[in-house]
């Protein structure tokens, strides 16, 4: 959702669709950072606006500076490895269910928006540069998103690391799929935008209402009451 939803509003609006999406951004995670445990809306909604601004950054810093897709990745990259290497040094943890306070949240979106720019620049690169083209790209990138599973499973890989291996390739996944909807047909299915983008947003919110009806993830009364 965040790669086309990106895409459509810079085609539209151009850099006043970078200053909303920053206004949304800090919105949204200022909502998130004042909850004091983990709640579907205030938490998905912080995810979809780094999803979209993510890209906005990716692309806008390619663009505006000249940049190649293997550029940004390199870029992006190093600045994954300095959020998590800054996280560790910090909390002597990376593992999720540690966030129990602001400083190791704020930690966390960090990485978060890093592996979201990384994932935009990878799968760009993946399916322009080198060539595989979108689809090619996206199931290339299913298969790789389950060797950590598999790694974790059958080599007892550390499970904080399986974790951000497979959190880092589901962007470029989501993204490539994304771009086959929309881009013109014979490199994909020709969607356009505006209908790429309606389709993932409705999805997205579909996910999200059950989640929220469902409670789903969100601790227990007993939980909550510990805690």
């Amino acid at each position: 959702m965040g790669e086309v939803v990106s895409d459509d509003l810079m085609e539209r609006m151009g850099s006043t669709a970078v200053v909303l999406g920053a206004i949304a951004l800090i919105a949204s995670l200022g909502w998130q950072l004042r909850t004091t445990r983990y709640r579907v809306w205030p938490y998905w909604t912080g995810v979809a606006m780094v999803s979209v601004f993510g890209t906005m950054v990716a692309d806008g810093l390619r663009k505006g500076l000249g940049l190649t897709f293997v550029d940004t990745t390199i870029a992006f990259s190093i600045f994954v490895a300095v959020s998590l290497s800054a996280w560790y040094a910090s909390e002597r943890t990376l593992s999720i269910h540690s966030i129990t306070t602001w400083r190791r949240e704020t930690f966390y979106w960090t990485t978060v928006m890093a592996t979201f720019a990384l994932g935009t620049a990878v799968g760009d690169m993946f399916a322009s540069t080198l060539g595989w083209g979108f689809l090619e790209s996206g199931l290339g990138f299913c298969a790789l998103i389950v060797m950590p599973a598999l790694a974790y499973r059958f080599l007892t890989i550390n499970a904080v690391l399986a974790f951000w291996s497979a959190y880092v390739v589901t962007r470029p996944l989501g993204a490539s799929f994304a771009d086959y909807a929309w881009v013109p047909r014979p490199w994909g299915l020709g969607m356009g935008k505006d209908l790429a983008s309606e389709i993932t947003v409705v999805a997205f919110l579909i996910v999200v209402v059950i989640a929220a009806v469902t409670h789903s993830g969100e601790p227990k009364a007993a939980d909550a009451a510990k805690a």
